[in-house]
């Protein structure tokens, strides 16, 4: 009787189609297409009178996926449960242990880091049974999550309006977002002084920082400080007092977590989250190449920065054969992960060494091929020597006694690239500049040629950018990683905050939750409360605790203020945001309003006047053909771009945003694109820098 094959249950179809590469004909794969078992949409789904029972249900539009899977597992050797390596993966195997009735010695679980054929056939050797304390961590974040939503949601309904919600992680990030604001609202700027002063030798001009009196003191307040400075040193000259010269090192930073790859990739690349979190998704699971589907990178949840032997082996080589030897480092770099990580993970980083992006570049999409640069790049400065530059310091005193004033120059030249040969992205390190200080020598007299002192004022704490949100919810251990995507996306699509050039600013709708949260209740969006809860998950997670103990400690003290906040909220009314557009059917000025796909313009006489509008921003510039606005718009498939609110009489469309300006060189509008503001004329070319980061 012929053996049957085996079956492997992945959760993607990408991912099955890659496994493929590595399995023989003795094995079946099959996809379960995500999760197949969940707590209802239509009701809580957890019995809090019986301890907390979850009531699981399968997911609509699963039934033929189950199916199929029955009947593929009757027919197979043995099953293999090989969803993604964490706590969703472990509890998604679990669920179709259970939807599936498979037989426990029959049925085994297998993870890998990564998808190759090494990785894959390890993890068949080392096969194991459903890890159940993982499993409750995950029902326990779970149940939490639905908890907070679907009690807190129906009262904002309720008290404020439709389409609102609360939950556990969001609650907390608009708290932030709206702090930060009452942060710069109430900010009170300082006033202080620099003062500069150039000063020659021979040829050589040097550009010199005060920086104390001979006292020590040092802070310049006021225009008056910085003028006694200089009366102190009328007419003096400068003397050099010490020269330092050094060597200072900089160390490459660590290959990524997922926190990491999604702040750099905002950074670098301008993506969003919830964009990074998509492409990664994708480099992991396979991506077709010339040589077939292959999974470019390891797993892209992680918080560890471990790397394994065979990778650093392989790093090792790579630099030693193409780069140099001396570009390797000259001891195997050993990262700290942030806080407690999951070791048996590892940081993201290319699966295949020798599969560099310039030679994918014609098999991947850009933005995918881009992403992919980045990760690459990454590991293996990760696994290079350091920079090294060499330093000067240099002293220079002018005035004696009391009126002794001390100023301060330093420079420093790199004299060896290291890593910065593939990764200088300068995201843990100022710009180096190659400044430039002239031979000098202890004693040496210098000439004063201009003071240069200014005025300046203390700046509030920045607004939070997508990147600058992500690493600071990681610092203060507010949710995981993994779902910084999702959070971000639900605030700013319920309207709680808002993104502007990239900084999110908390809208009005946004700031009333936070306070209907903070006046009742606090500890969901307190930072401490919250950062402790995901440590207890972390403790069921590894044994110590059990799932049903975090429910019960939240539960008790979360009903009591629910209730109370259903009886001490009364009815509040939201207005909407008025504009100056005029109904054409009743003459009344349109609202901003809220639906599905985004805001549109509708008229307050509804119902009587139903008249509604496409609402259009304005984009920042005149229209380069006619002289009107330029407003951003949309496609049908969603893709913004840039039109003349005068279209159709005026043609003018583009997809890059335009910047107002007119080339200097040939007339035509500038656009921005990345981070360069580009001429429009493509015979023409010119370019130059823009401030800020990049365009998404």
């Amino acid at each position: 009787m012929p053996k049957k094959p085996n079956l492997v249950i992945v959760e993607s179809p990408s991912k099955a189609k890659t496994l493929k590469k590595f399995l023989g004909s003795g094995y079946k794969i099959e996809a379960s297409v995500g999760h197949v078992r969940d707590l209802p949409k239509s009701e809580l789904g957890i019995d809090v009178e019986r301890d907390f029972e979850p009531k699981y249900i399968t997911i609509r539009g699963k039934g033929e996926v189950l199916a199929k899977l029955r009947k593929e597992s009757k027919n197979a050797g043995k099953v293999y449960l090989a969803t993604d390596p964490d706590r969703e993966g472990e509890a998604i195997s679990w669920h179709l242990m259970h939807a599936l009735k498979l037989d426990p010695s029959k049925a085994s679980r297998i993870t890998f880091n990564e998808i190759t054929k090494n990785a894959v056939t390890r993890s068949l050797k080392e096969a194991r049974g459903i890890d159940m304390d993982l499993v409750d961590a995950q029902q326990a974040r779970r149940e939490l999550d639905r908890i907070v939503g679907y009690t807190l949601s129906p009262l904002l309904w309720k008290k404020v309006r439709r389409r609102l919600s609360a939950g556990r992680v969001q609650s907390v990030a608009v708290r932030m977002i709206c702090d930060r604001e009452e942060e710069i609202e109430n900010f009170v700027p300082e006033e202080y002084w620099s003062l500069d002063a150039v000063l020659t030798a021979g040829k050589d001009r040097l550009k010199v920082s005060y920086a104390a009196a001979d006292n020590g003191k040092f802070e310049l307040k006021t225009r008056e400080d910085a003028d006694r400075v200089l009366s102190d040193i009328k007419g003096e000259k400068f003397t050099v007092a010490d020269i330092k010269t050094g060597v200072r090192v900089r160390k490459p930073s660590a290959p990524f977590t997922t926190s990491t790859m999604q702040q750099e990739a905002s950074k670098v690349l301008g993506f969003p989250t919830a964009k990074t979190m998509a492409l990664a998704q994708q480099l992991y699971e396979g991506v077709d190449t010339k040589d077939g589907a292959v999974g470019l990178v390891t797993y892209i949840r992680t918080d560890s920065a471990r790397v394994s032997d065979e990778a650093y082996n392989e790093a090792k080589k790579y630099i030693e054969t193409n780069l140099g030897a001396e570009f390797l480092s000259p001891e195997r770099p050993v990262y700290k992960s942030r806080g407690k990580v999951q070791d048996a993970h590892e940081a993201i980083r290319p699966s295949y060494i020798g599969l560099t992006p310039d030679s994918l570049k014609d098999s991947l999409p850009r933005d995918l091929h881009r992403l992919y640069r980045l990760i690459w790049e990454r590991f293996m400065a990760s696994q290079m020597a350091p920079a090294s530059y060499d330093t000067v310091s240099v002293r220079a005193a002018a005035g004696d006694g009391e009126r002794k004033k001390v100023f301060r120059a330093s420079g420093s030249i790199l004299n060896f690239k290291g890593f910065l040969l593939i990764y200088d992205k300068g995201e843990d390190d100022e710009a180096e500049a190659g400044v430039s200080v002239p031979k000098l020598e202890v004693g040496q007299v210098l000439r004063p040629e201009e003071f240069l002192p200014e005025q300046h004022f203390t700046a509030p704490p920045p607004r939070y950018s997508e990147s600058q949100l992500v690493r600071t919810m990681e610092e203060l251990g507010i949710g995981r990683p993994s779902t910084y995507a999702s959070t971000i996306s639900t605030i700013v699509a319920r309207r709680y905050v808002v993104k502007e050039n990239k900084l999110f600013y908390p809208t009005e709708l946004g700031q009333l939750i936070n306070d209907i949260m903070k006046t009742y209740f606090d500890d969901i969006v307190d930072i401490e409360f919250t950062a402790k809860m995901e440590e207890d998950l972390d403790r069921v997670e590894d044994g110590e605790i059990g799932w049903k103990d975090v429910l019960r400690g939240f539960y008790g003290g979360f009903s009591e203020k629910l209730k109370a906040a259903e009886e001490a909220i009364g009815k509040i009314e939201v207005e909407d945001e008025v504009t100056d557009v005029i109904c054409e059917k009743c003459g009344r000025n349109m609202v901003i309003k809220y639906g599905r796909f985004g805001k549109f313009l509708g008229c307050p006489g509804f119902p009587e006047c139903r008249n509604i509008k496409p609402f259009l921003e304005e984009a920042g510039a005149d229209c380069p053909l006619c002289g009107a606005k330029v407003m951003v718009k949309k496609t049908k498939k969603g893709r913004t771009y840039y039109g003349c609110e005068k279209n159709p009489e005026c043609p003018f469309m583009s997809w890059n945003r335009p910047t107002g300006e007119a080339c200097p060189e040939c007339g035509a509008y500038m656009a921005a694109k990345g981070k360069k503001a580009v001429c429009s004329n493509p015979e023409c070319g010119f370019r130059k820098e823009m401030e800020g980061e990049e365009n998404e």
